[in-house]
């Protein structure tokens, strides 16, 4: 193939059009016809179902790493590829759940906040038993990151294939059996109808009781009634949450003043994290599509991710 023309809507980026150059692609505007599309709206289906009218585009680059917006507005269509972003941010991600789930177990919210001495407290991680809902690239990032302190992790995914760093994996059907015995349950799937509130009044009432869950997916992976009733009567250790449901979690709501939840506004990859990595994903994708390679994460039309 020549040198693919590749648009970029809904408006232009230096960096991404330097990536596509890069790729050995050429950019161009998402109002007229091109062999590619890179769409930088993840929350505007509307106008991206638009620019893929306007373009007829082959493939197309979503910004994001879920696709879960664009799904439930029916614009994934079978007739051309699509790619998201998933994997392009798993590094940062995973670091920002590991930091979640220290924090956490150490108790540092208690402390940040403190203007006296208090009681000694905090859980080591080492050696302890951890699961980890969703087996893609925030998983494997995750599972290197967690290996320094010898645990045993299960992996919980879609289909039970092993993955690295895991000691066993899981289909979801199975979840119930590997909450009991964990000190972390860290959710990083995919959100489809079937993860939807995968975490429940049941879930969390199968956790051991200082048992620490870590959110940094999506806010619908967790009924957000049942884990307030959870922390409030102590079922579980506590809850360190990117993401939330609603999302922005409101002011005044009760999470904000539970003493056993931590809450970052989703940030655990930051928009300037997010250019870079982005920029290199779609400047790989671009040389594969140039080349008739595969691409990089491919979406599933059918699945939803």
């Amino acid at each position: 193939m020549t040198a693919p023309r590749v648009a970029v809507g809904p408006s232009s980026s230096e960096s991404i059009a330097d990536a596509i150059r890069a790729g050995g692609g050429e950019p161009a505007s998402a109002d007229e016809p091109a062999d590619a599309l890179v769409w930088l709206a993840p929350w505007d289906p509307d106008g991206l179902r638009a620019a893929v009218k306007a373009t007829a585009p082959g493939w197309v680059q979503l910004s994001s790493a879920g696709v879960e917006r664009m799904v439930e507005a029916g614009v994934l269509d079978p007739g051309r590829a699509w790619t998201c972003a998933k994997g392009a941010y798993a590094e940062p991600v995973a670091e920002h759940a590991l930091t979640l789930a220290l924090a956490g177990l150490r108790s540092l919210r208690t402390r940040v906040a403190a203007r006296s001495w208090g009681p000694p407290a905090g859980i080591s991680l080492f050696d302890e038993r951890v699961t980890i809902l969703g087996g893609g690239g925030i998983a494997t990032y995750l599972l290197t990151l967690l290996a320094p302190f010898r645990v045993t992790a299960t992996v919980v995914r879609r289909g039970a294939e092993p993955v690295p760093g895991a000691a066993r994996t899981l289909p979801v059907t199975r979840l119930a059996e590997v909450l009991p015995d964990a000190l972390v349950v860290f959710v990083a799937l995919a959100l489809t109808p079937e993860t939807e509130r995968i975490i429940g009044a049941a879930e969390l009432a199968a956790m051991r009781p200082d048992a620490w869950l870590v959110n940094v997916a999506r806010g619908p992976h967790v009924e957000t009634d049942a884990l307030v009733a959870a922390l409030d009567g102590g079922a579980i250790g506590g809850a360190a949450l990117d993401v939330t449901d609603p999302e922005p979690l409101p002011d005044g709501h009760p999470l904000w003043t539970q003493e056993r939840c931590i809450i970052t506004p989703h940030t655990a990859d930051t928009p300037e994290m997010v250019d870079r990595m982005l920029a290199a994903r779609v400047r790989d994708n671009v040389a594969r599509f140039a080349a008739g390679q595969r691409l990089a994460g491919l979406v599933d039309v059918a699945a939803g991710y």
